[in-house]
């Protein structure tokens, strides 16, 4: 009996020691699974790592891609652009020489206006007889001067007024030659003589142009406003308009510039001064 209670603590001991041992191996029997599970959980989320990498990466590429096919996109489309506003400048010239060669020729027909009037004349009177009747005809009592009649003389042409076009070719021949004091102030008679000349807007716009001639970018600003203001169906009123844009831009108003710009695009659209006003305010800053 003494021997039975001294082996219960041993076998007691004895089993606890095989329980322990067994929860050992289970733990680390799932100790070893876990591994297992968290090194292929490692795999697959540094798959999926790497596929997110490479779909960035495509991404990325495609993006540089893009950004050179835009560069290269920007790069023609200024090229165009360029390319435009010097056919239109060349347009612009062209049609300047038109103009020019058209005003002259009407400068020419005016002056040439009072020339075309006959000279005074005489026409002649019936032959005066011998006073001998005829038996047809009684012989003339006496003999009396034939009657004159006369053409208004043409004027001389030192007294002759300058018609519009023949005061704006002076001036606009003035303003060519570099005197722009001399053709400011023929356009300014102009305007004074005959206000509603169909070249009024023509003087006008020189005007201005006599003034930033000489670099008096305000006084020019100006009177370019005045061809907007007084003329504004005119042909001259766009490039006016743009004329002011690029002035104020010279004295550094910026947003008054941006103001007019938006203007010529918007109140004449279908002009070649829009063209060059759309590619300005790209670049104006």
């Amino acid at each position: 009996m003494n021997r039975l209670r001294l082996l219960a603590p041993a076998a007691f001991v004895a089993v606890g020691a095989c329980a322990t041992r067994s929860d050992i191996q289970v733990l680390q029997s799932d100790i070893r699974v876990m591994r297992i599970e968290s090194t292929q959980a490692d795999s697959a989320r540094r798959v999926q790592l790497d596929a997110v990498i490479a779909a960035l990466g495509g991404t990325q590429d495609s993006l540089r891609s893009m950004h050179a096919q835009l560069f290269k996109f920007q790069g023609d489309v200024r090229g165009e652009l360029y390319a435009l506003g010097q056919q239109l400048i060349q347009v612009q010239e062209l049609t300047g020489q038109s103009q020019r060669r058209l005003q002259e020729l009407r400068a020419s027909m005016e002056q040439r206006a009072p020339e075309s009037v006959a000279p005074a004349t005489q026409l002649p009177g019936p032959t005066q007889g011998t006073g001998a009747a005829t038996p047809n005809r009684p012989a003339p009592a006496a003999a009396t001067p034939a009657p004159v009649t006369s053409l208004p003389q043409a004027p001389n042409s030192g007294s002759v007024t300058p018609g519009p076009n023949q005061l704006f070719q002076l001036s606009l021949d003035q303003l060519r030659r570099g005197s722009a004091v001399a053709a400011r102030a023929g356009f300014q008679d102009l305007l004074r003589q005959y206000p509603s000349s169909d070249v009024a807007p023509e003087a006008q716009f020189y005007i201005a142009q006599s003034y930033e001639t000489e670099g008096k970018i305000a006084s020019a600003d100006s009177a370019y406003a005045l061809v907007v203001s007084k003329y504004p169906q005119s042909a001259r009123a766009p490039s006016a308009l743009y004329k002011r844009a690029l002035a104020l831009q010279a004295q550094g108003k910026v947003q008054a510039a941006r103001a007019a710009l938006d203007l010529v695009i918007r109140n004449y659209s279908r002009s070649d001064e829009a063209v060059l006003a759309r590619d300005r305010l790209r670049t104006l800053k």
